[in-house]
C-alpha cells in the first residue's frame, strides 16, 4: 500500500484523485485549508487522513509531513494540486495580485515539497507530481501571470528530476487542458480589479470565452485522476505529462512555431559563439 500526500485534496481534480486512490487501495493524506470539507466530500475510511495544510505556511506544511509518517510511516507519492488562476493583462496584474499568486501556486508547492522530501530520501523512493497546465507551456493572452507561475513549476520540476533521480525518486510536471472542473468558478479564478480597454480585442474576448467554458470544458477530470494512477504505476514515468487532445495540439503548435523561427533566425544565433579567429 502506497502512502500518497495531495494538495488542495477538497475539491476539483485534489478531490477527484483522493477518492480513485482509495478505491484503488492506496493510503491518502488528503490536504486543505479547511479538512472538513474533505471529510464532508469523502467520509471517514482508514486510509485517509484528512490534515489542515495552508500550502504558503511552510511550518505548517512540515507539520503535516509529520502527521503523514506518523500515521502511515512513508510517503510515496505527492501530488503538489493546491494552486489558483489569474485571468487579466499582464499589465492589468497588480503587484499583491501577483505575488499572492506565486505564493500559492510557486512558494507553496516549494514549501510542501521541502516538507516532503526529507522522508523520500530517508526511504530512497518517491514520485513527485507537480500539477502545471498548458499555460506552462505556451502563453496565452489574459493568462500572462498565471502562466508565469506554471512556467516556473516547468523548470523547478526539470531540475528536481535530474537531481532526485540518483536518489531513487522521481518528479513529473502534469500539463493539463482545459478540464471540466471549478477552475473558472469564482472560488478558483481571480480575475483582475483593473481592466483596461486597450486589451479589449485580446484580454476582453478572453475573459468572454471563459465565461462561455465554464463547465464545458472538453476534459474530464475523472478520466485525469485514471491517468495521474496510470502514471504512478509505470516503471519508467515520463519528465512531462501532457493531459487532453486540447494540450497535445497547443504543443504541437509551439514545437512548429519555435522550429520556424530558429530556422529563419539560426544564422544570428549561431554568430555569438567565441570562434579562434575572434580571441586571435
Amino acid at each position: 500500500m502506497r502512502t500518497w500526500f495531495i494538495t488542495g485534496a477538497s475539491r476539483g481534480f485534489g478531490a477527484l484523485i483522493t477518492q480513485q486512490v482509495l478505491a484503488a487501495g492506496d493510503a491518502v493524506v488528503a490536504t486543505a485549508r479547511n479538512p472538513a470539507t474533505i471529510t464532508e466530500r469523502l467520509g471517514n475510511h482508514p486510509n485517509l487522513l484528512a490534515l489542515a495544510l495552508d500550502v504558503t505556511d511552510e511550518a505548517q506544511a512540515h507539520e503535516a509531513a509529520r502527521e503523514a509518517i506518523k500515521r502511515f510511516g512513508r510517503i510515496d507519492v505527492l501530488v503538489n494540486n493546491a494552486g489558483y488562476g489569474l485571468l487579466g493583462a499582464v499589465e492589468e496584474s497588480s503587484g499583491p495580485e501577483v505575488e499572492k499568486l506565486f505564493a500559492t501556486n510557486v512558494f507553496g508547492l516549494l514549501a510542501v515539497t521541502r516538507a516532503v522530501l526529507p522522508h523520500m530520501r530517508s526511504q530512497r523512493s518517491g514520485h513527485i507530481l507537480n500539477i502545471s497546465s498548458i499555460g506552462g507551456y505556451t502563453g496565452f493572452h489574459g493568462w500572462g501571470a498565471y502562466g508565469a507561475t506554471k512556467f516556473a513549476v516547468e523548470g523547478l520540476t526539470e531540475s528536481m528530476a535530474i537531481e532526485l533521480a540518483p536518489l531513487g525518486i522521481k518528479a513529473t510536471v502534469v500539463e493539463p487542458g482545459f478540464f471540466r472542473t471549478d477552475f473558472l468558478d469564482d472560488q478558483s479564478l481571480v480575475r483582475t480589479a483593473l481592466e483596461l480597454p486597450d486589451y479589449a480585442e485580446t484580454v476582453g474576448a478572453m475573459r468572454s470565452a471563459m465565461a462561455d467554458a465554464n463547465h464545458a470544458q472538453p476534459g474530464n477530470p475523472a478520466k485525469l485522476a485514471t491517468a495521474l494512477l496510470a502514471l504512478v504505476n509505470a516503471p519508467n514515468p515520463p519528465l512531462r505529462l501532457p493531459l487532453g487532445s486540447d494540450t497535445v495540439a497547443a504543443i504541437a503548435r509551439k514545437h512548429a512555431s519555435v522550429d520556424a523561427e530558429v530556422a529563419v533566425w539560426h544564422a544570428v544565433a549561431v554568430s555569438t559563439d567565441v570562434w579562434e579567429k575572434d580571441a586571435a
